[in-house]
């Protein structure tokens, strides 16, 4: 999670969020900002909480952000899709609300998806597929939680997961899980407490010693 204040916002959903002095960029649905407002009555300059997903790929790596574990589930759900890469699944959700879309999958909305900038038809067909079976059909996901407000036991579970995180960016990256692993361990407490960039790269110091 990445925990700040709105420093900027771009048109197409880049934010940068300033934590303590340092700037995160953060790439995220259109919408995301004015939902966690919305959810928690924040005004602008308020902090606000965003759920993280790390994307790790030769040299470059990307932050995803997302208003909800839910709607960053979704995202990650859209990324084991055939042909989707994460700024398709980016589009997808900045036009399809994470919980709207498991109706359109259901219903086989083909015109739907293949409104969305950057979806074909052969990936709309693809989404219909592959995912038929693996988002809600019905019913809201829980709106985001105001800051402060006490998480239900398995939203704090998935909000905690820092070490998943750290594992999944490192062993994209080209290492080994038990080495992964053993680096997430030589990082102690800092992984429940450090923003998960600044782990990988103390996560890269400890690897290449």
């Amino acid at each position: 999670m990445v925990t700040g204040r709105v420093a900027h916002e771009e048109s197409d959903g880049t934010l940068v969020v300033d934590v303590n002095g340092v700037g995160y960029e953060l790439l995220a649905p259109l919408g995301t900002v004015g939902r966690l407002r919305g959810a928690g009555s924040k005004a602008p300059g308020d902090t606000l909480t965003f759920f993280v997903h790390t994307h790790v790929r030769e040299d470059v790596l990307q932050l995803f952000g997302f208003s909800s574990v839910f709607e960053r589930s979704v995202f990650r759900e859209l990324l084991g899709v055939s042909t989707v890469g994460p700024r398709t699944a980016l589009s997808i959700l900045s036009h399809v609300p994470a919980n709207e879309l498991g109706r359109v999958i259901a219903r086989k909305e083909l015109g739907r998806l293949t409104g969305i900038p950057n979806v074909g038809k052969k990936t709309a067909e693809r989404l219909l597929l592959e995912l038929r079976d693996k988002l809600p059909a019905g019913g809201d996901a829980p709106a985001p939680r105001p800051a402060g407000s006490k998480a239900p036991a398995s939203a704090a579970s998935a909000g905690s997961d820092n070490r998943a995180v750290l594992i999944s960016a490192l062993t994209n990256s080209g290492y080994k899980q038990v080495d992964a692993e053993r680096a997430a361990e030589l990082l102690g407490e800092r992984v429940e407490v450090l923003p998960v960039p600044e782990l990988i790269r103390e996560a890269l110091r400890l690897l290449v010693k």
